[in-house]
């Protein structure tokens, strides 16, 4: 009998394990569990931007962006982009180099924007630019002159020009048009893009047969230009050369029409900025300096975008709200004429760009990534800069001749070698 106790349970155990088995469906193997859907496309198209939105040079930071929100603003109600409305993510890189390195990072890798916009200065676009070319993200820069920016790698792109034709289109200007035959410069020596910017004009100013009667140097943010102020009024040049930004050059013409230099002041486009005339008021009078654009200027789409900025900010577009607007439109425009909006994608179609119309001016990308287009010479008068001329790329190899360099594109044809500084602004 104690033989047959555990026959017995073990018949049970059999007779349950069949039980089981016939309520599974058998002994077949159980269904793999379904393949979970795809997350769903995002609903809007995230595009990036890091600016100087506070510090020193904010208004260049705040123009740049609100001339973007405003071409967003456009597109999505013309219907966005790939069927997609468009979302601009912005930070502030308060002037910083490494705030714009880390905030390009975060776009790219956390918020996994398909492209951005930035910066405003070229130390700042040089020191994103390199973690964007990097990671792969395309990048353009509004207002980044300097020519360096764009040699970082095949992601970074520019709707400005660059400082060798600025340079030239000054020297060009203050040759021409100021009848000028010696000249001073005054620049910031501890920004290359002012630097850079004076080295190139005194080059191409000899170049055109003039000559450099005295070259001062100071560092930003300086209260007494007193010296350097003096040495160029010994030097009596017909024309004075400061390619600072805003925040300087309204102390240095203050303090040099203190002291009695009457000699025009020309500058480059660091000085486009209303509160350049609202600091140095009737010392800026008369005074030159090359923009991108004027508010003035008849052609349609200018004053569409003028009236539609006016309306909306309460203020007239300056030049680097008019770059932040075509920077965001070109970039756009790129991304709609790609199949999927990827990052490759996107890179190729801004390479590819020709005759885009922008607000400053028709672009095309050259082999460089660097945008052919036009220079602006603007007098400030009544505290406004009012249009003087306008200097194209092939006015530019026209007037030069054979003094322009085998092989040049019209952007390069006439300037010399950019200078060896790499960052500069704007």
């Amino acid at each position: 009998m104690a033989v047959d106790r555990p026959t017995r349970r073990r018949f049970t155990s059999l007779a349950l394990a069949a039980a089981f088995a016939a309520a599974c469906g058998g002994s077949a193997p159980p269904e793999a569990p379904p393949t979970p859907e795809p997350p769903p496309a995002p609903a809007t198209l995230l595009l990036g931007e890091y600016a100087s939105l506070t510090g020193s040079e904010a208004t260049f930071g705040q123009s740049t962006h609100n001339g973007a929100v405003l071409a967003i603003e456009e597109r999505n109600a013309a219907g966005g982009v790939l069927g997609k409305q468009v979302e601009l993510r912005s930070y502030d890189d308060r002037g910083d180099t490494s705030e714009a390195g880390s905030a390009v990072n975060r776009l790219a890798t956390v918020d996994q924007v398909v492209a951005m916009l930035g910066g405003n200065g070229s130390s700042i676009s040089l020191a994103g630019g390199r973690v964007a070319q990097q990671l792969g993200v395309p990048m353009v820069t509004p207002s980044s002159t300097n020519a360096a920016v764009t040699q970082i790698g095949d992601q970074v792109f520019r709707v400005c020009f660059v400082d060798t034709y600025q340079g030239y289109v000054a020297a060009r200007f203050a040759t021409d048009h100021l009848k000028g035959d010696l000249v001073a410069t005054l620049y910031d020596q501890g920004q290359a893009y002012s630097k850079g910017l004076a080295e190139e004009f005194e080059a191409q100013f000899t170049r055109l047969g003039g000559k450099v009667g005295t070259s001062q140097s100071y560092t930003g943010g300086d209260a007494d230009f007193s010296a350097q102020l003096n040495n160029i009024k010994a030097a009596q040049p017909d024309v004075i050369f400061v390619p600072g930004y805003y925040t300087d050059v309204a102390n240095i013409a203050m303090q040099a029409r203190k002291i009695g230099i009457t000699a025009p002041l020309l500058g480059g486009d660091g000085w486009d900025s209303a509160r350049l005339a609202a600091v140095a008021g009737e010392a800026v009078e008369g005074s030159y300096f090359i923009s991108h654009y004027t508010a003035d200027d008849p052609r349609p789409e200018v004053q569409a975008f003028v009236t539609k900025y006016q309306a909306k900010f309460g203020a007239p577009p300056d030049a680097l709200a008019a770059l932040g607007y075509d920077a965001a439109r070109l970039t756009l425009d790129a991304i709609g004429r790609t199949p999927t909006g990827a990052r490759t994608e996107i890179a190729s179609a801004l390479a590819a760009t020709k005759d885009f119309a922008g607000v400053t001016g028709n672009i095309s990308m050259d082999a460089a990534r660097n945008a052919s287009k036009s220079a602006v010479i603007v007098q400030i008068k009544e505290g406004k800069p009012t249009y003087v001329i306008d200097i194209s790329p092939p006015e530019v190899a026209a007037l030069e001749g054979a003094a322009a360099p085998a092989g040049a594109t019209p952007a390069e044809a006439a300037p010399a070698a950019a200078p060896a500084a790499a960052p500069a602004h704007p």
